[in-house]
């Protein structure tokens, strides 16, 4: 096992691992303790009181953060004719149809999120061995495949970002930089939370946030009190 480094170290020391604290003073924690020489991004770890091996306890969904999440994102769009053309004029990095299809055959992924007409599935279907491991592959239930290309493209490059719940109940998501300040970071957690409990199953029963947690990229995690940051919802 590694050891971890001094500035790690140094930042848990701050943090008493066995409290359970409200969004502020977590995200006060957060920013006095992302200590790295770059701008670290800021996760969240949230463990749903679910069952993922049960389909009607799959929790997923998009939410469009206030404040986006501090990094430019490379946008790539399957579509022909029109829909090629309103893909361009809404800011798409890359759009195109077979030229596409064919450069990424051949290993080219340099993109961040990939949007597709419904009549080009078919064919972009075919590239499921390459996107998929890569979490690139369009999904109508994330709006990934859509006509109306123009707003997928807008709100990913606003800040859109896409969630699932992972095997172990757990969903882990970006919510913005340690260089953000405080008011946006919490506007951003509680867009997200918002719609995490929104999600919720009629089928989970008992706690359905079961723990929170926030981080840096290279910093100790800062545990939040769910009952707290259910109420600073409300507010």
């Amino acid at each position: 096992m590694s050891e971890r480094g001094k500035r790690y170290l140094q930042s848990r020391e701050k943090i008493d691992r066995t409290t359970r604290y409200d969004l502020d003073d977590g995200l006060k924690l957060l920013k006095e303790t992302g200590r790295a020489k770059f701008d670290e991004s800021v996760d969240m770890a949230v463990r749903l009181g679910v069952n993922p091996k049960h389909a009607d306890q799959m929790v997923r969904g998009t939410v469009v953060l206030p404040h986006g999440v501090g990094k430019a994102i490379r946008i790539l769009v399957f579509a022909k004719g029109e829909k090629e053309k309103e893909a361009q004029e809404a800011g798409a990095d890359f759009v195109g149809a077979e030229d596409l299809l064919e450069k990424i055959t051949g290993g080219w992924t340099d993109f961040d999120k990939a949007i597709a007409t419904p009549d080009l599935m078919g064919a972009v279907g075919k590239l499921g061995k390459i996107l998929g491991p890569r979490g690139l592959m369009p999904n109508p239930k994330v709006g990934t495949v859509t006509f109306d290309v123009g707003k997928a493209v807008k709100e990913l490059k606003a800040g859109r970002v896409e969630f699932k719940v992972d095997k172990s109940g757990i969903i882990h998501t970006t919510v913005g930089k340690v260089s953000f300040d405080a008011e946006k970071l919490k506007e951003n957690v509680l867009a997200l939370m918002d719609v995490i409990v929104r999600a919720k199953p009629a089928s989970s029963k008992g706690t359905y946030l079961k723990s929170i947690a926030i981080s840096t990229t290279m910093g100790p995690g800062v545990k939040l009190d769910p009952n707290a940051l259910r109420g600073a919802m409300k507010q």
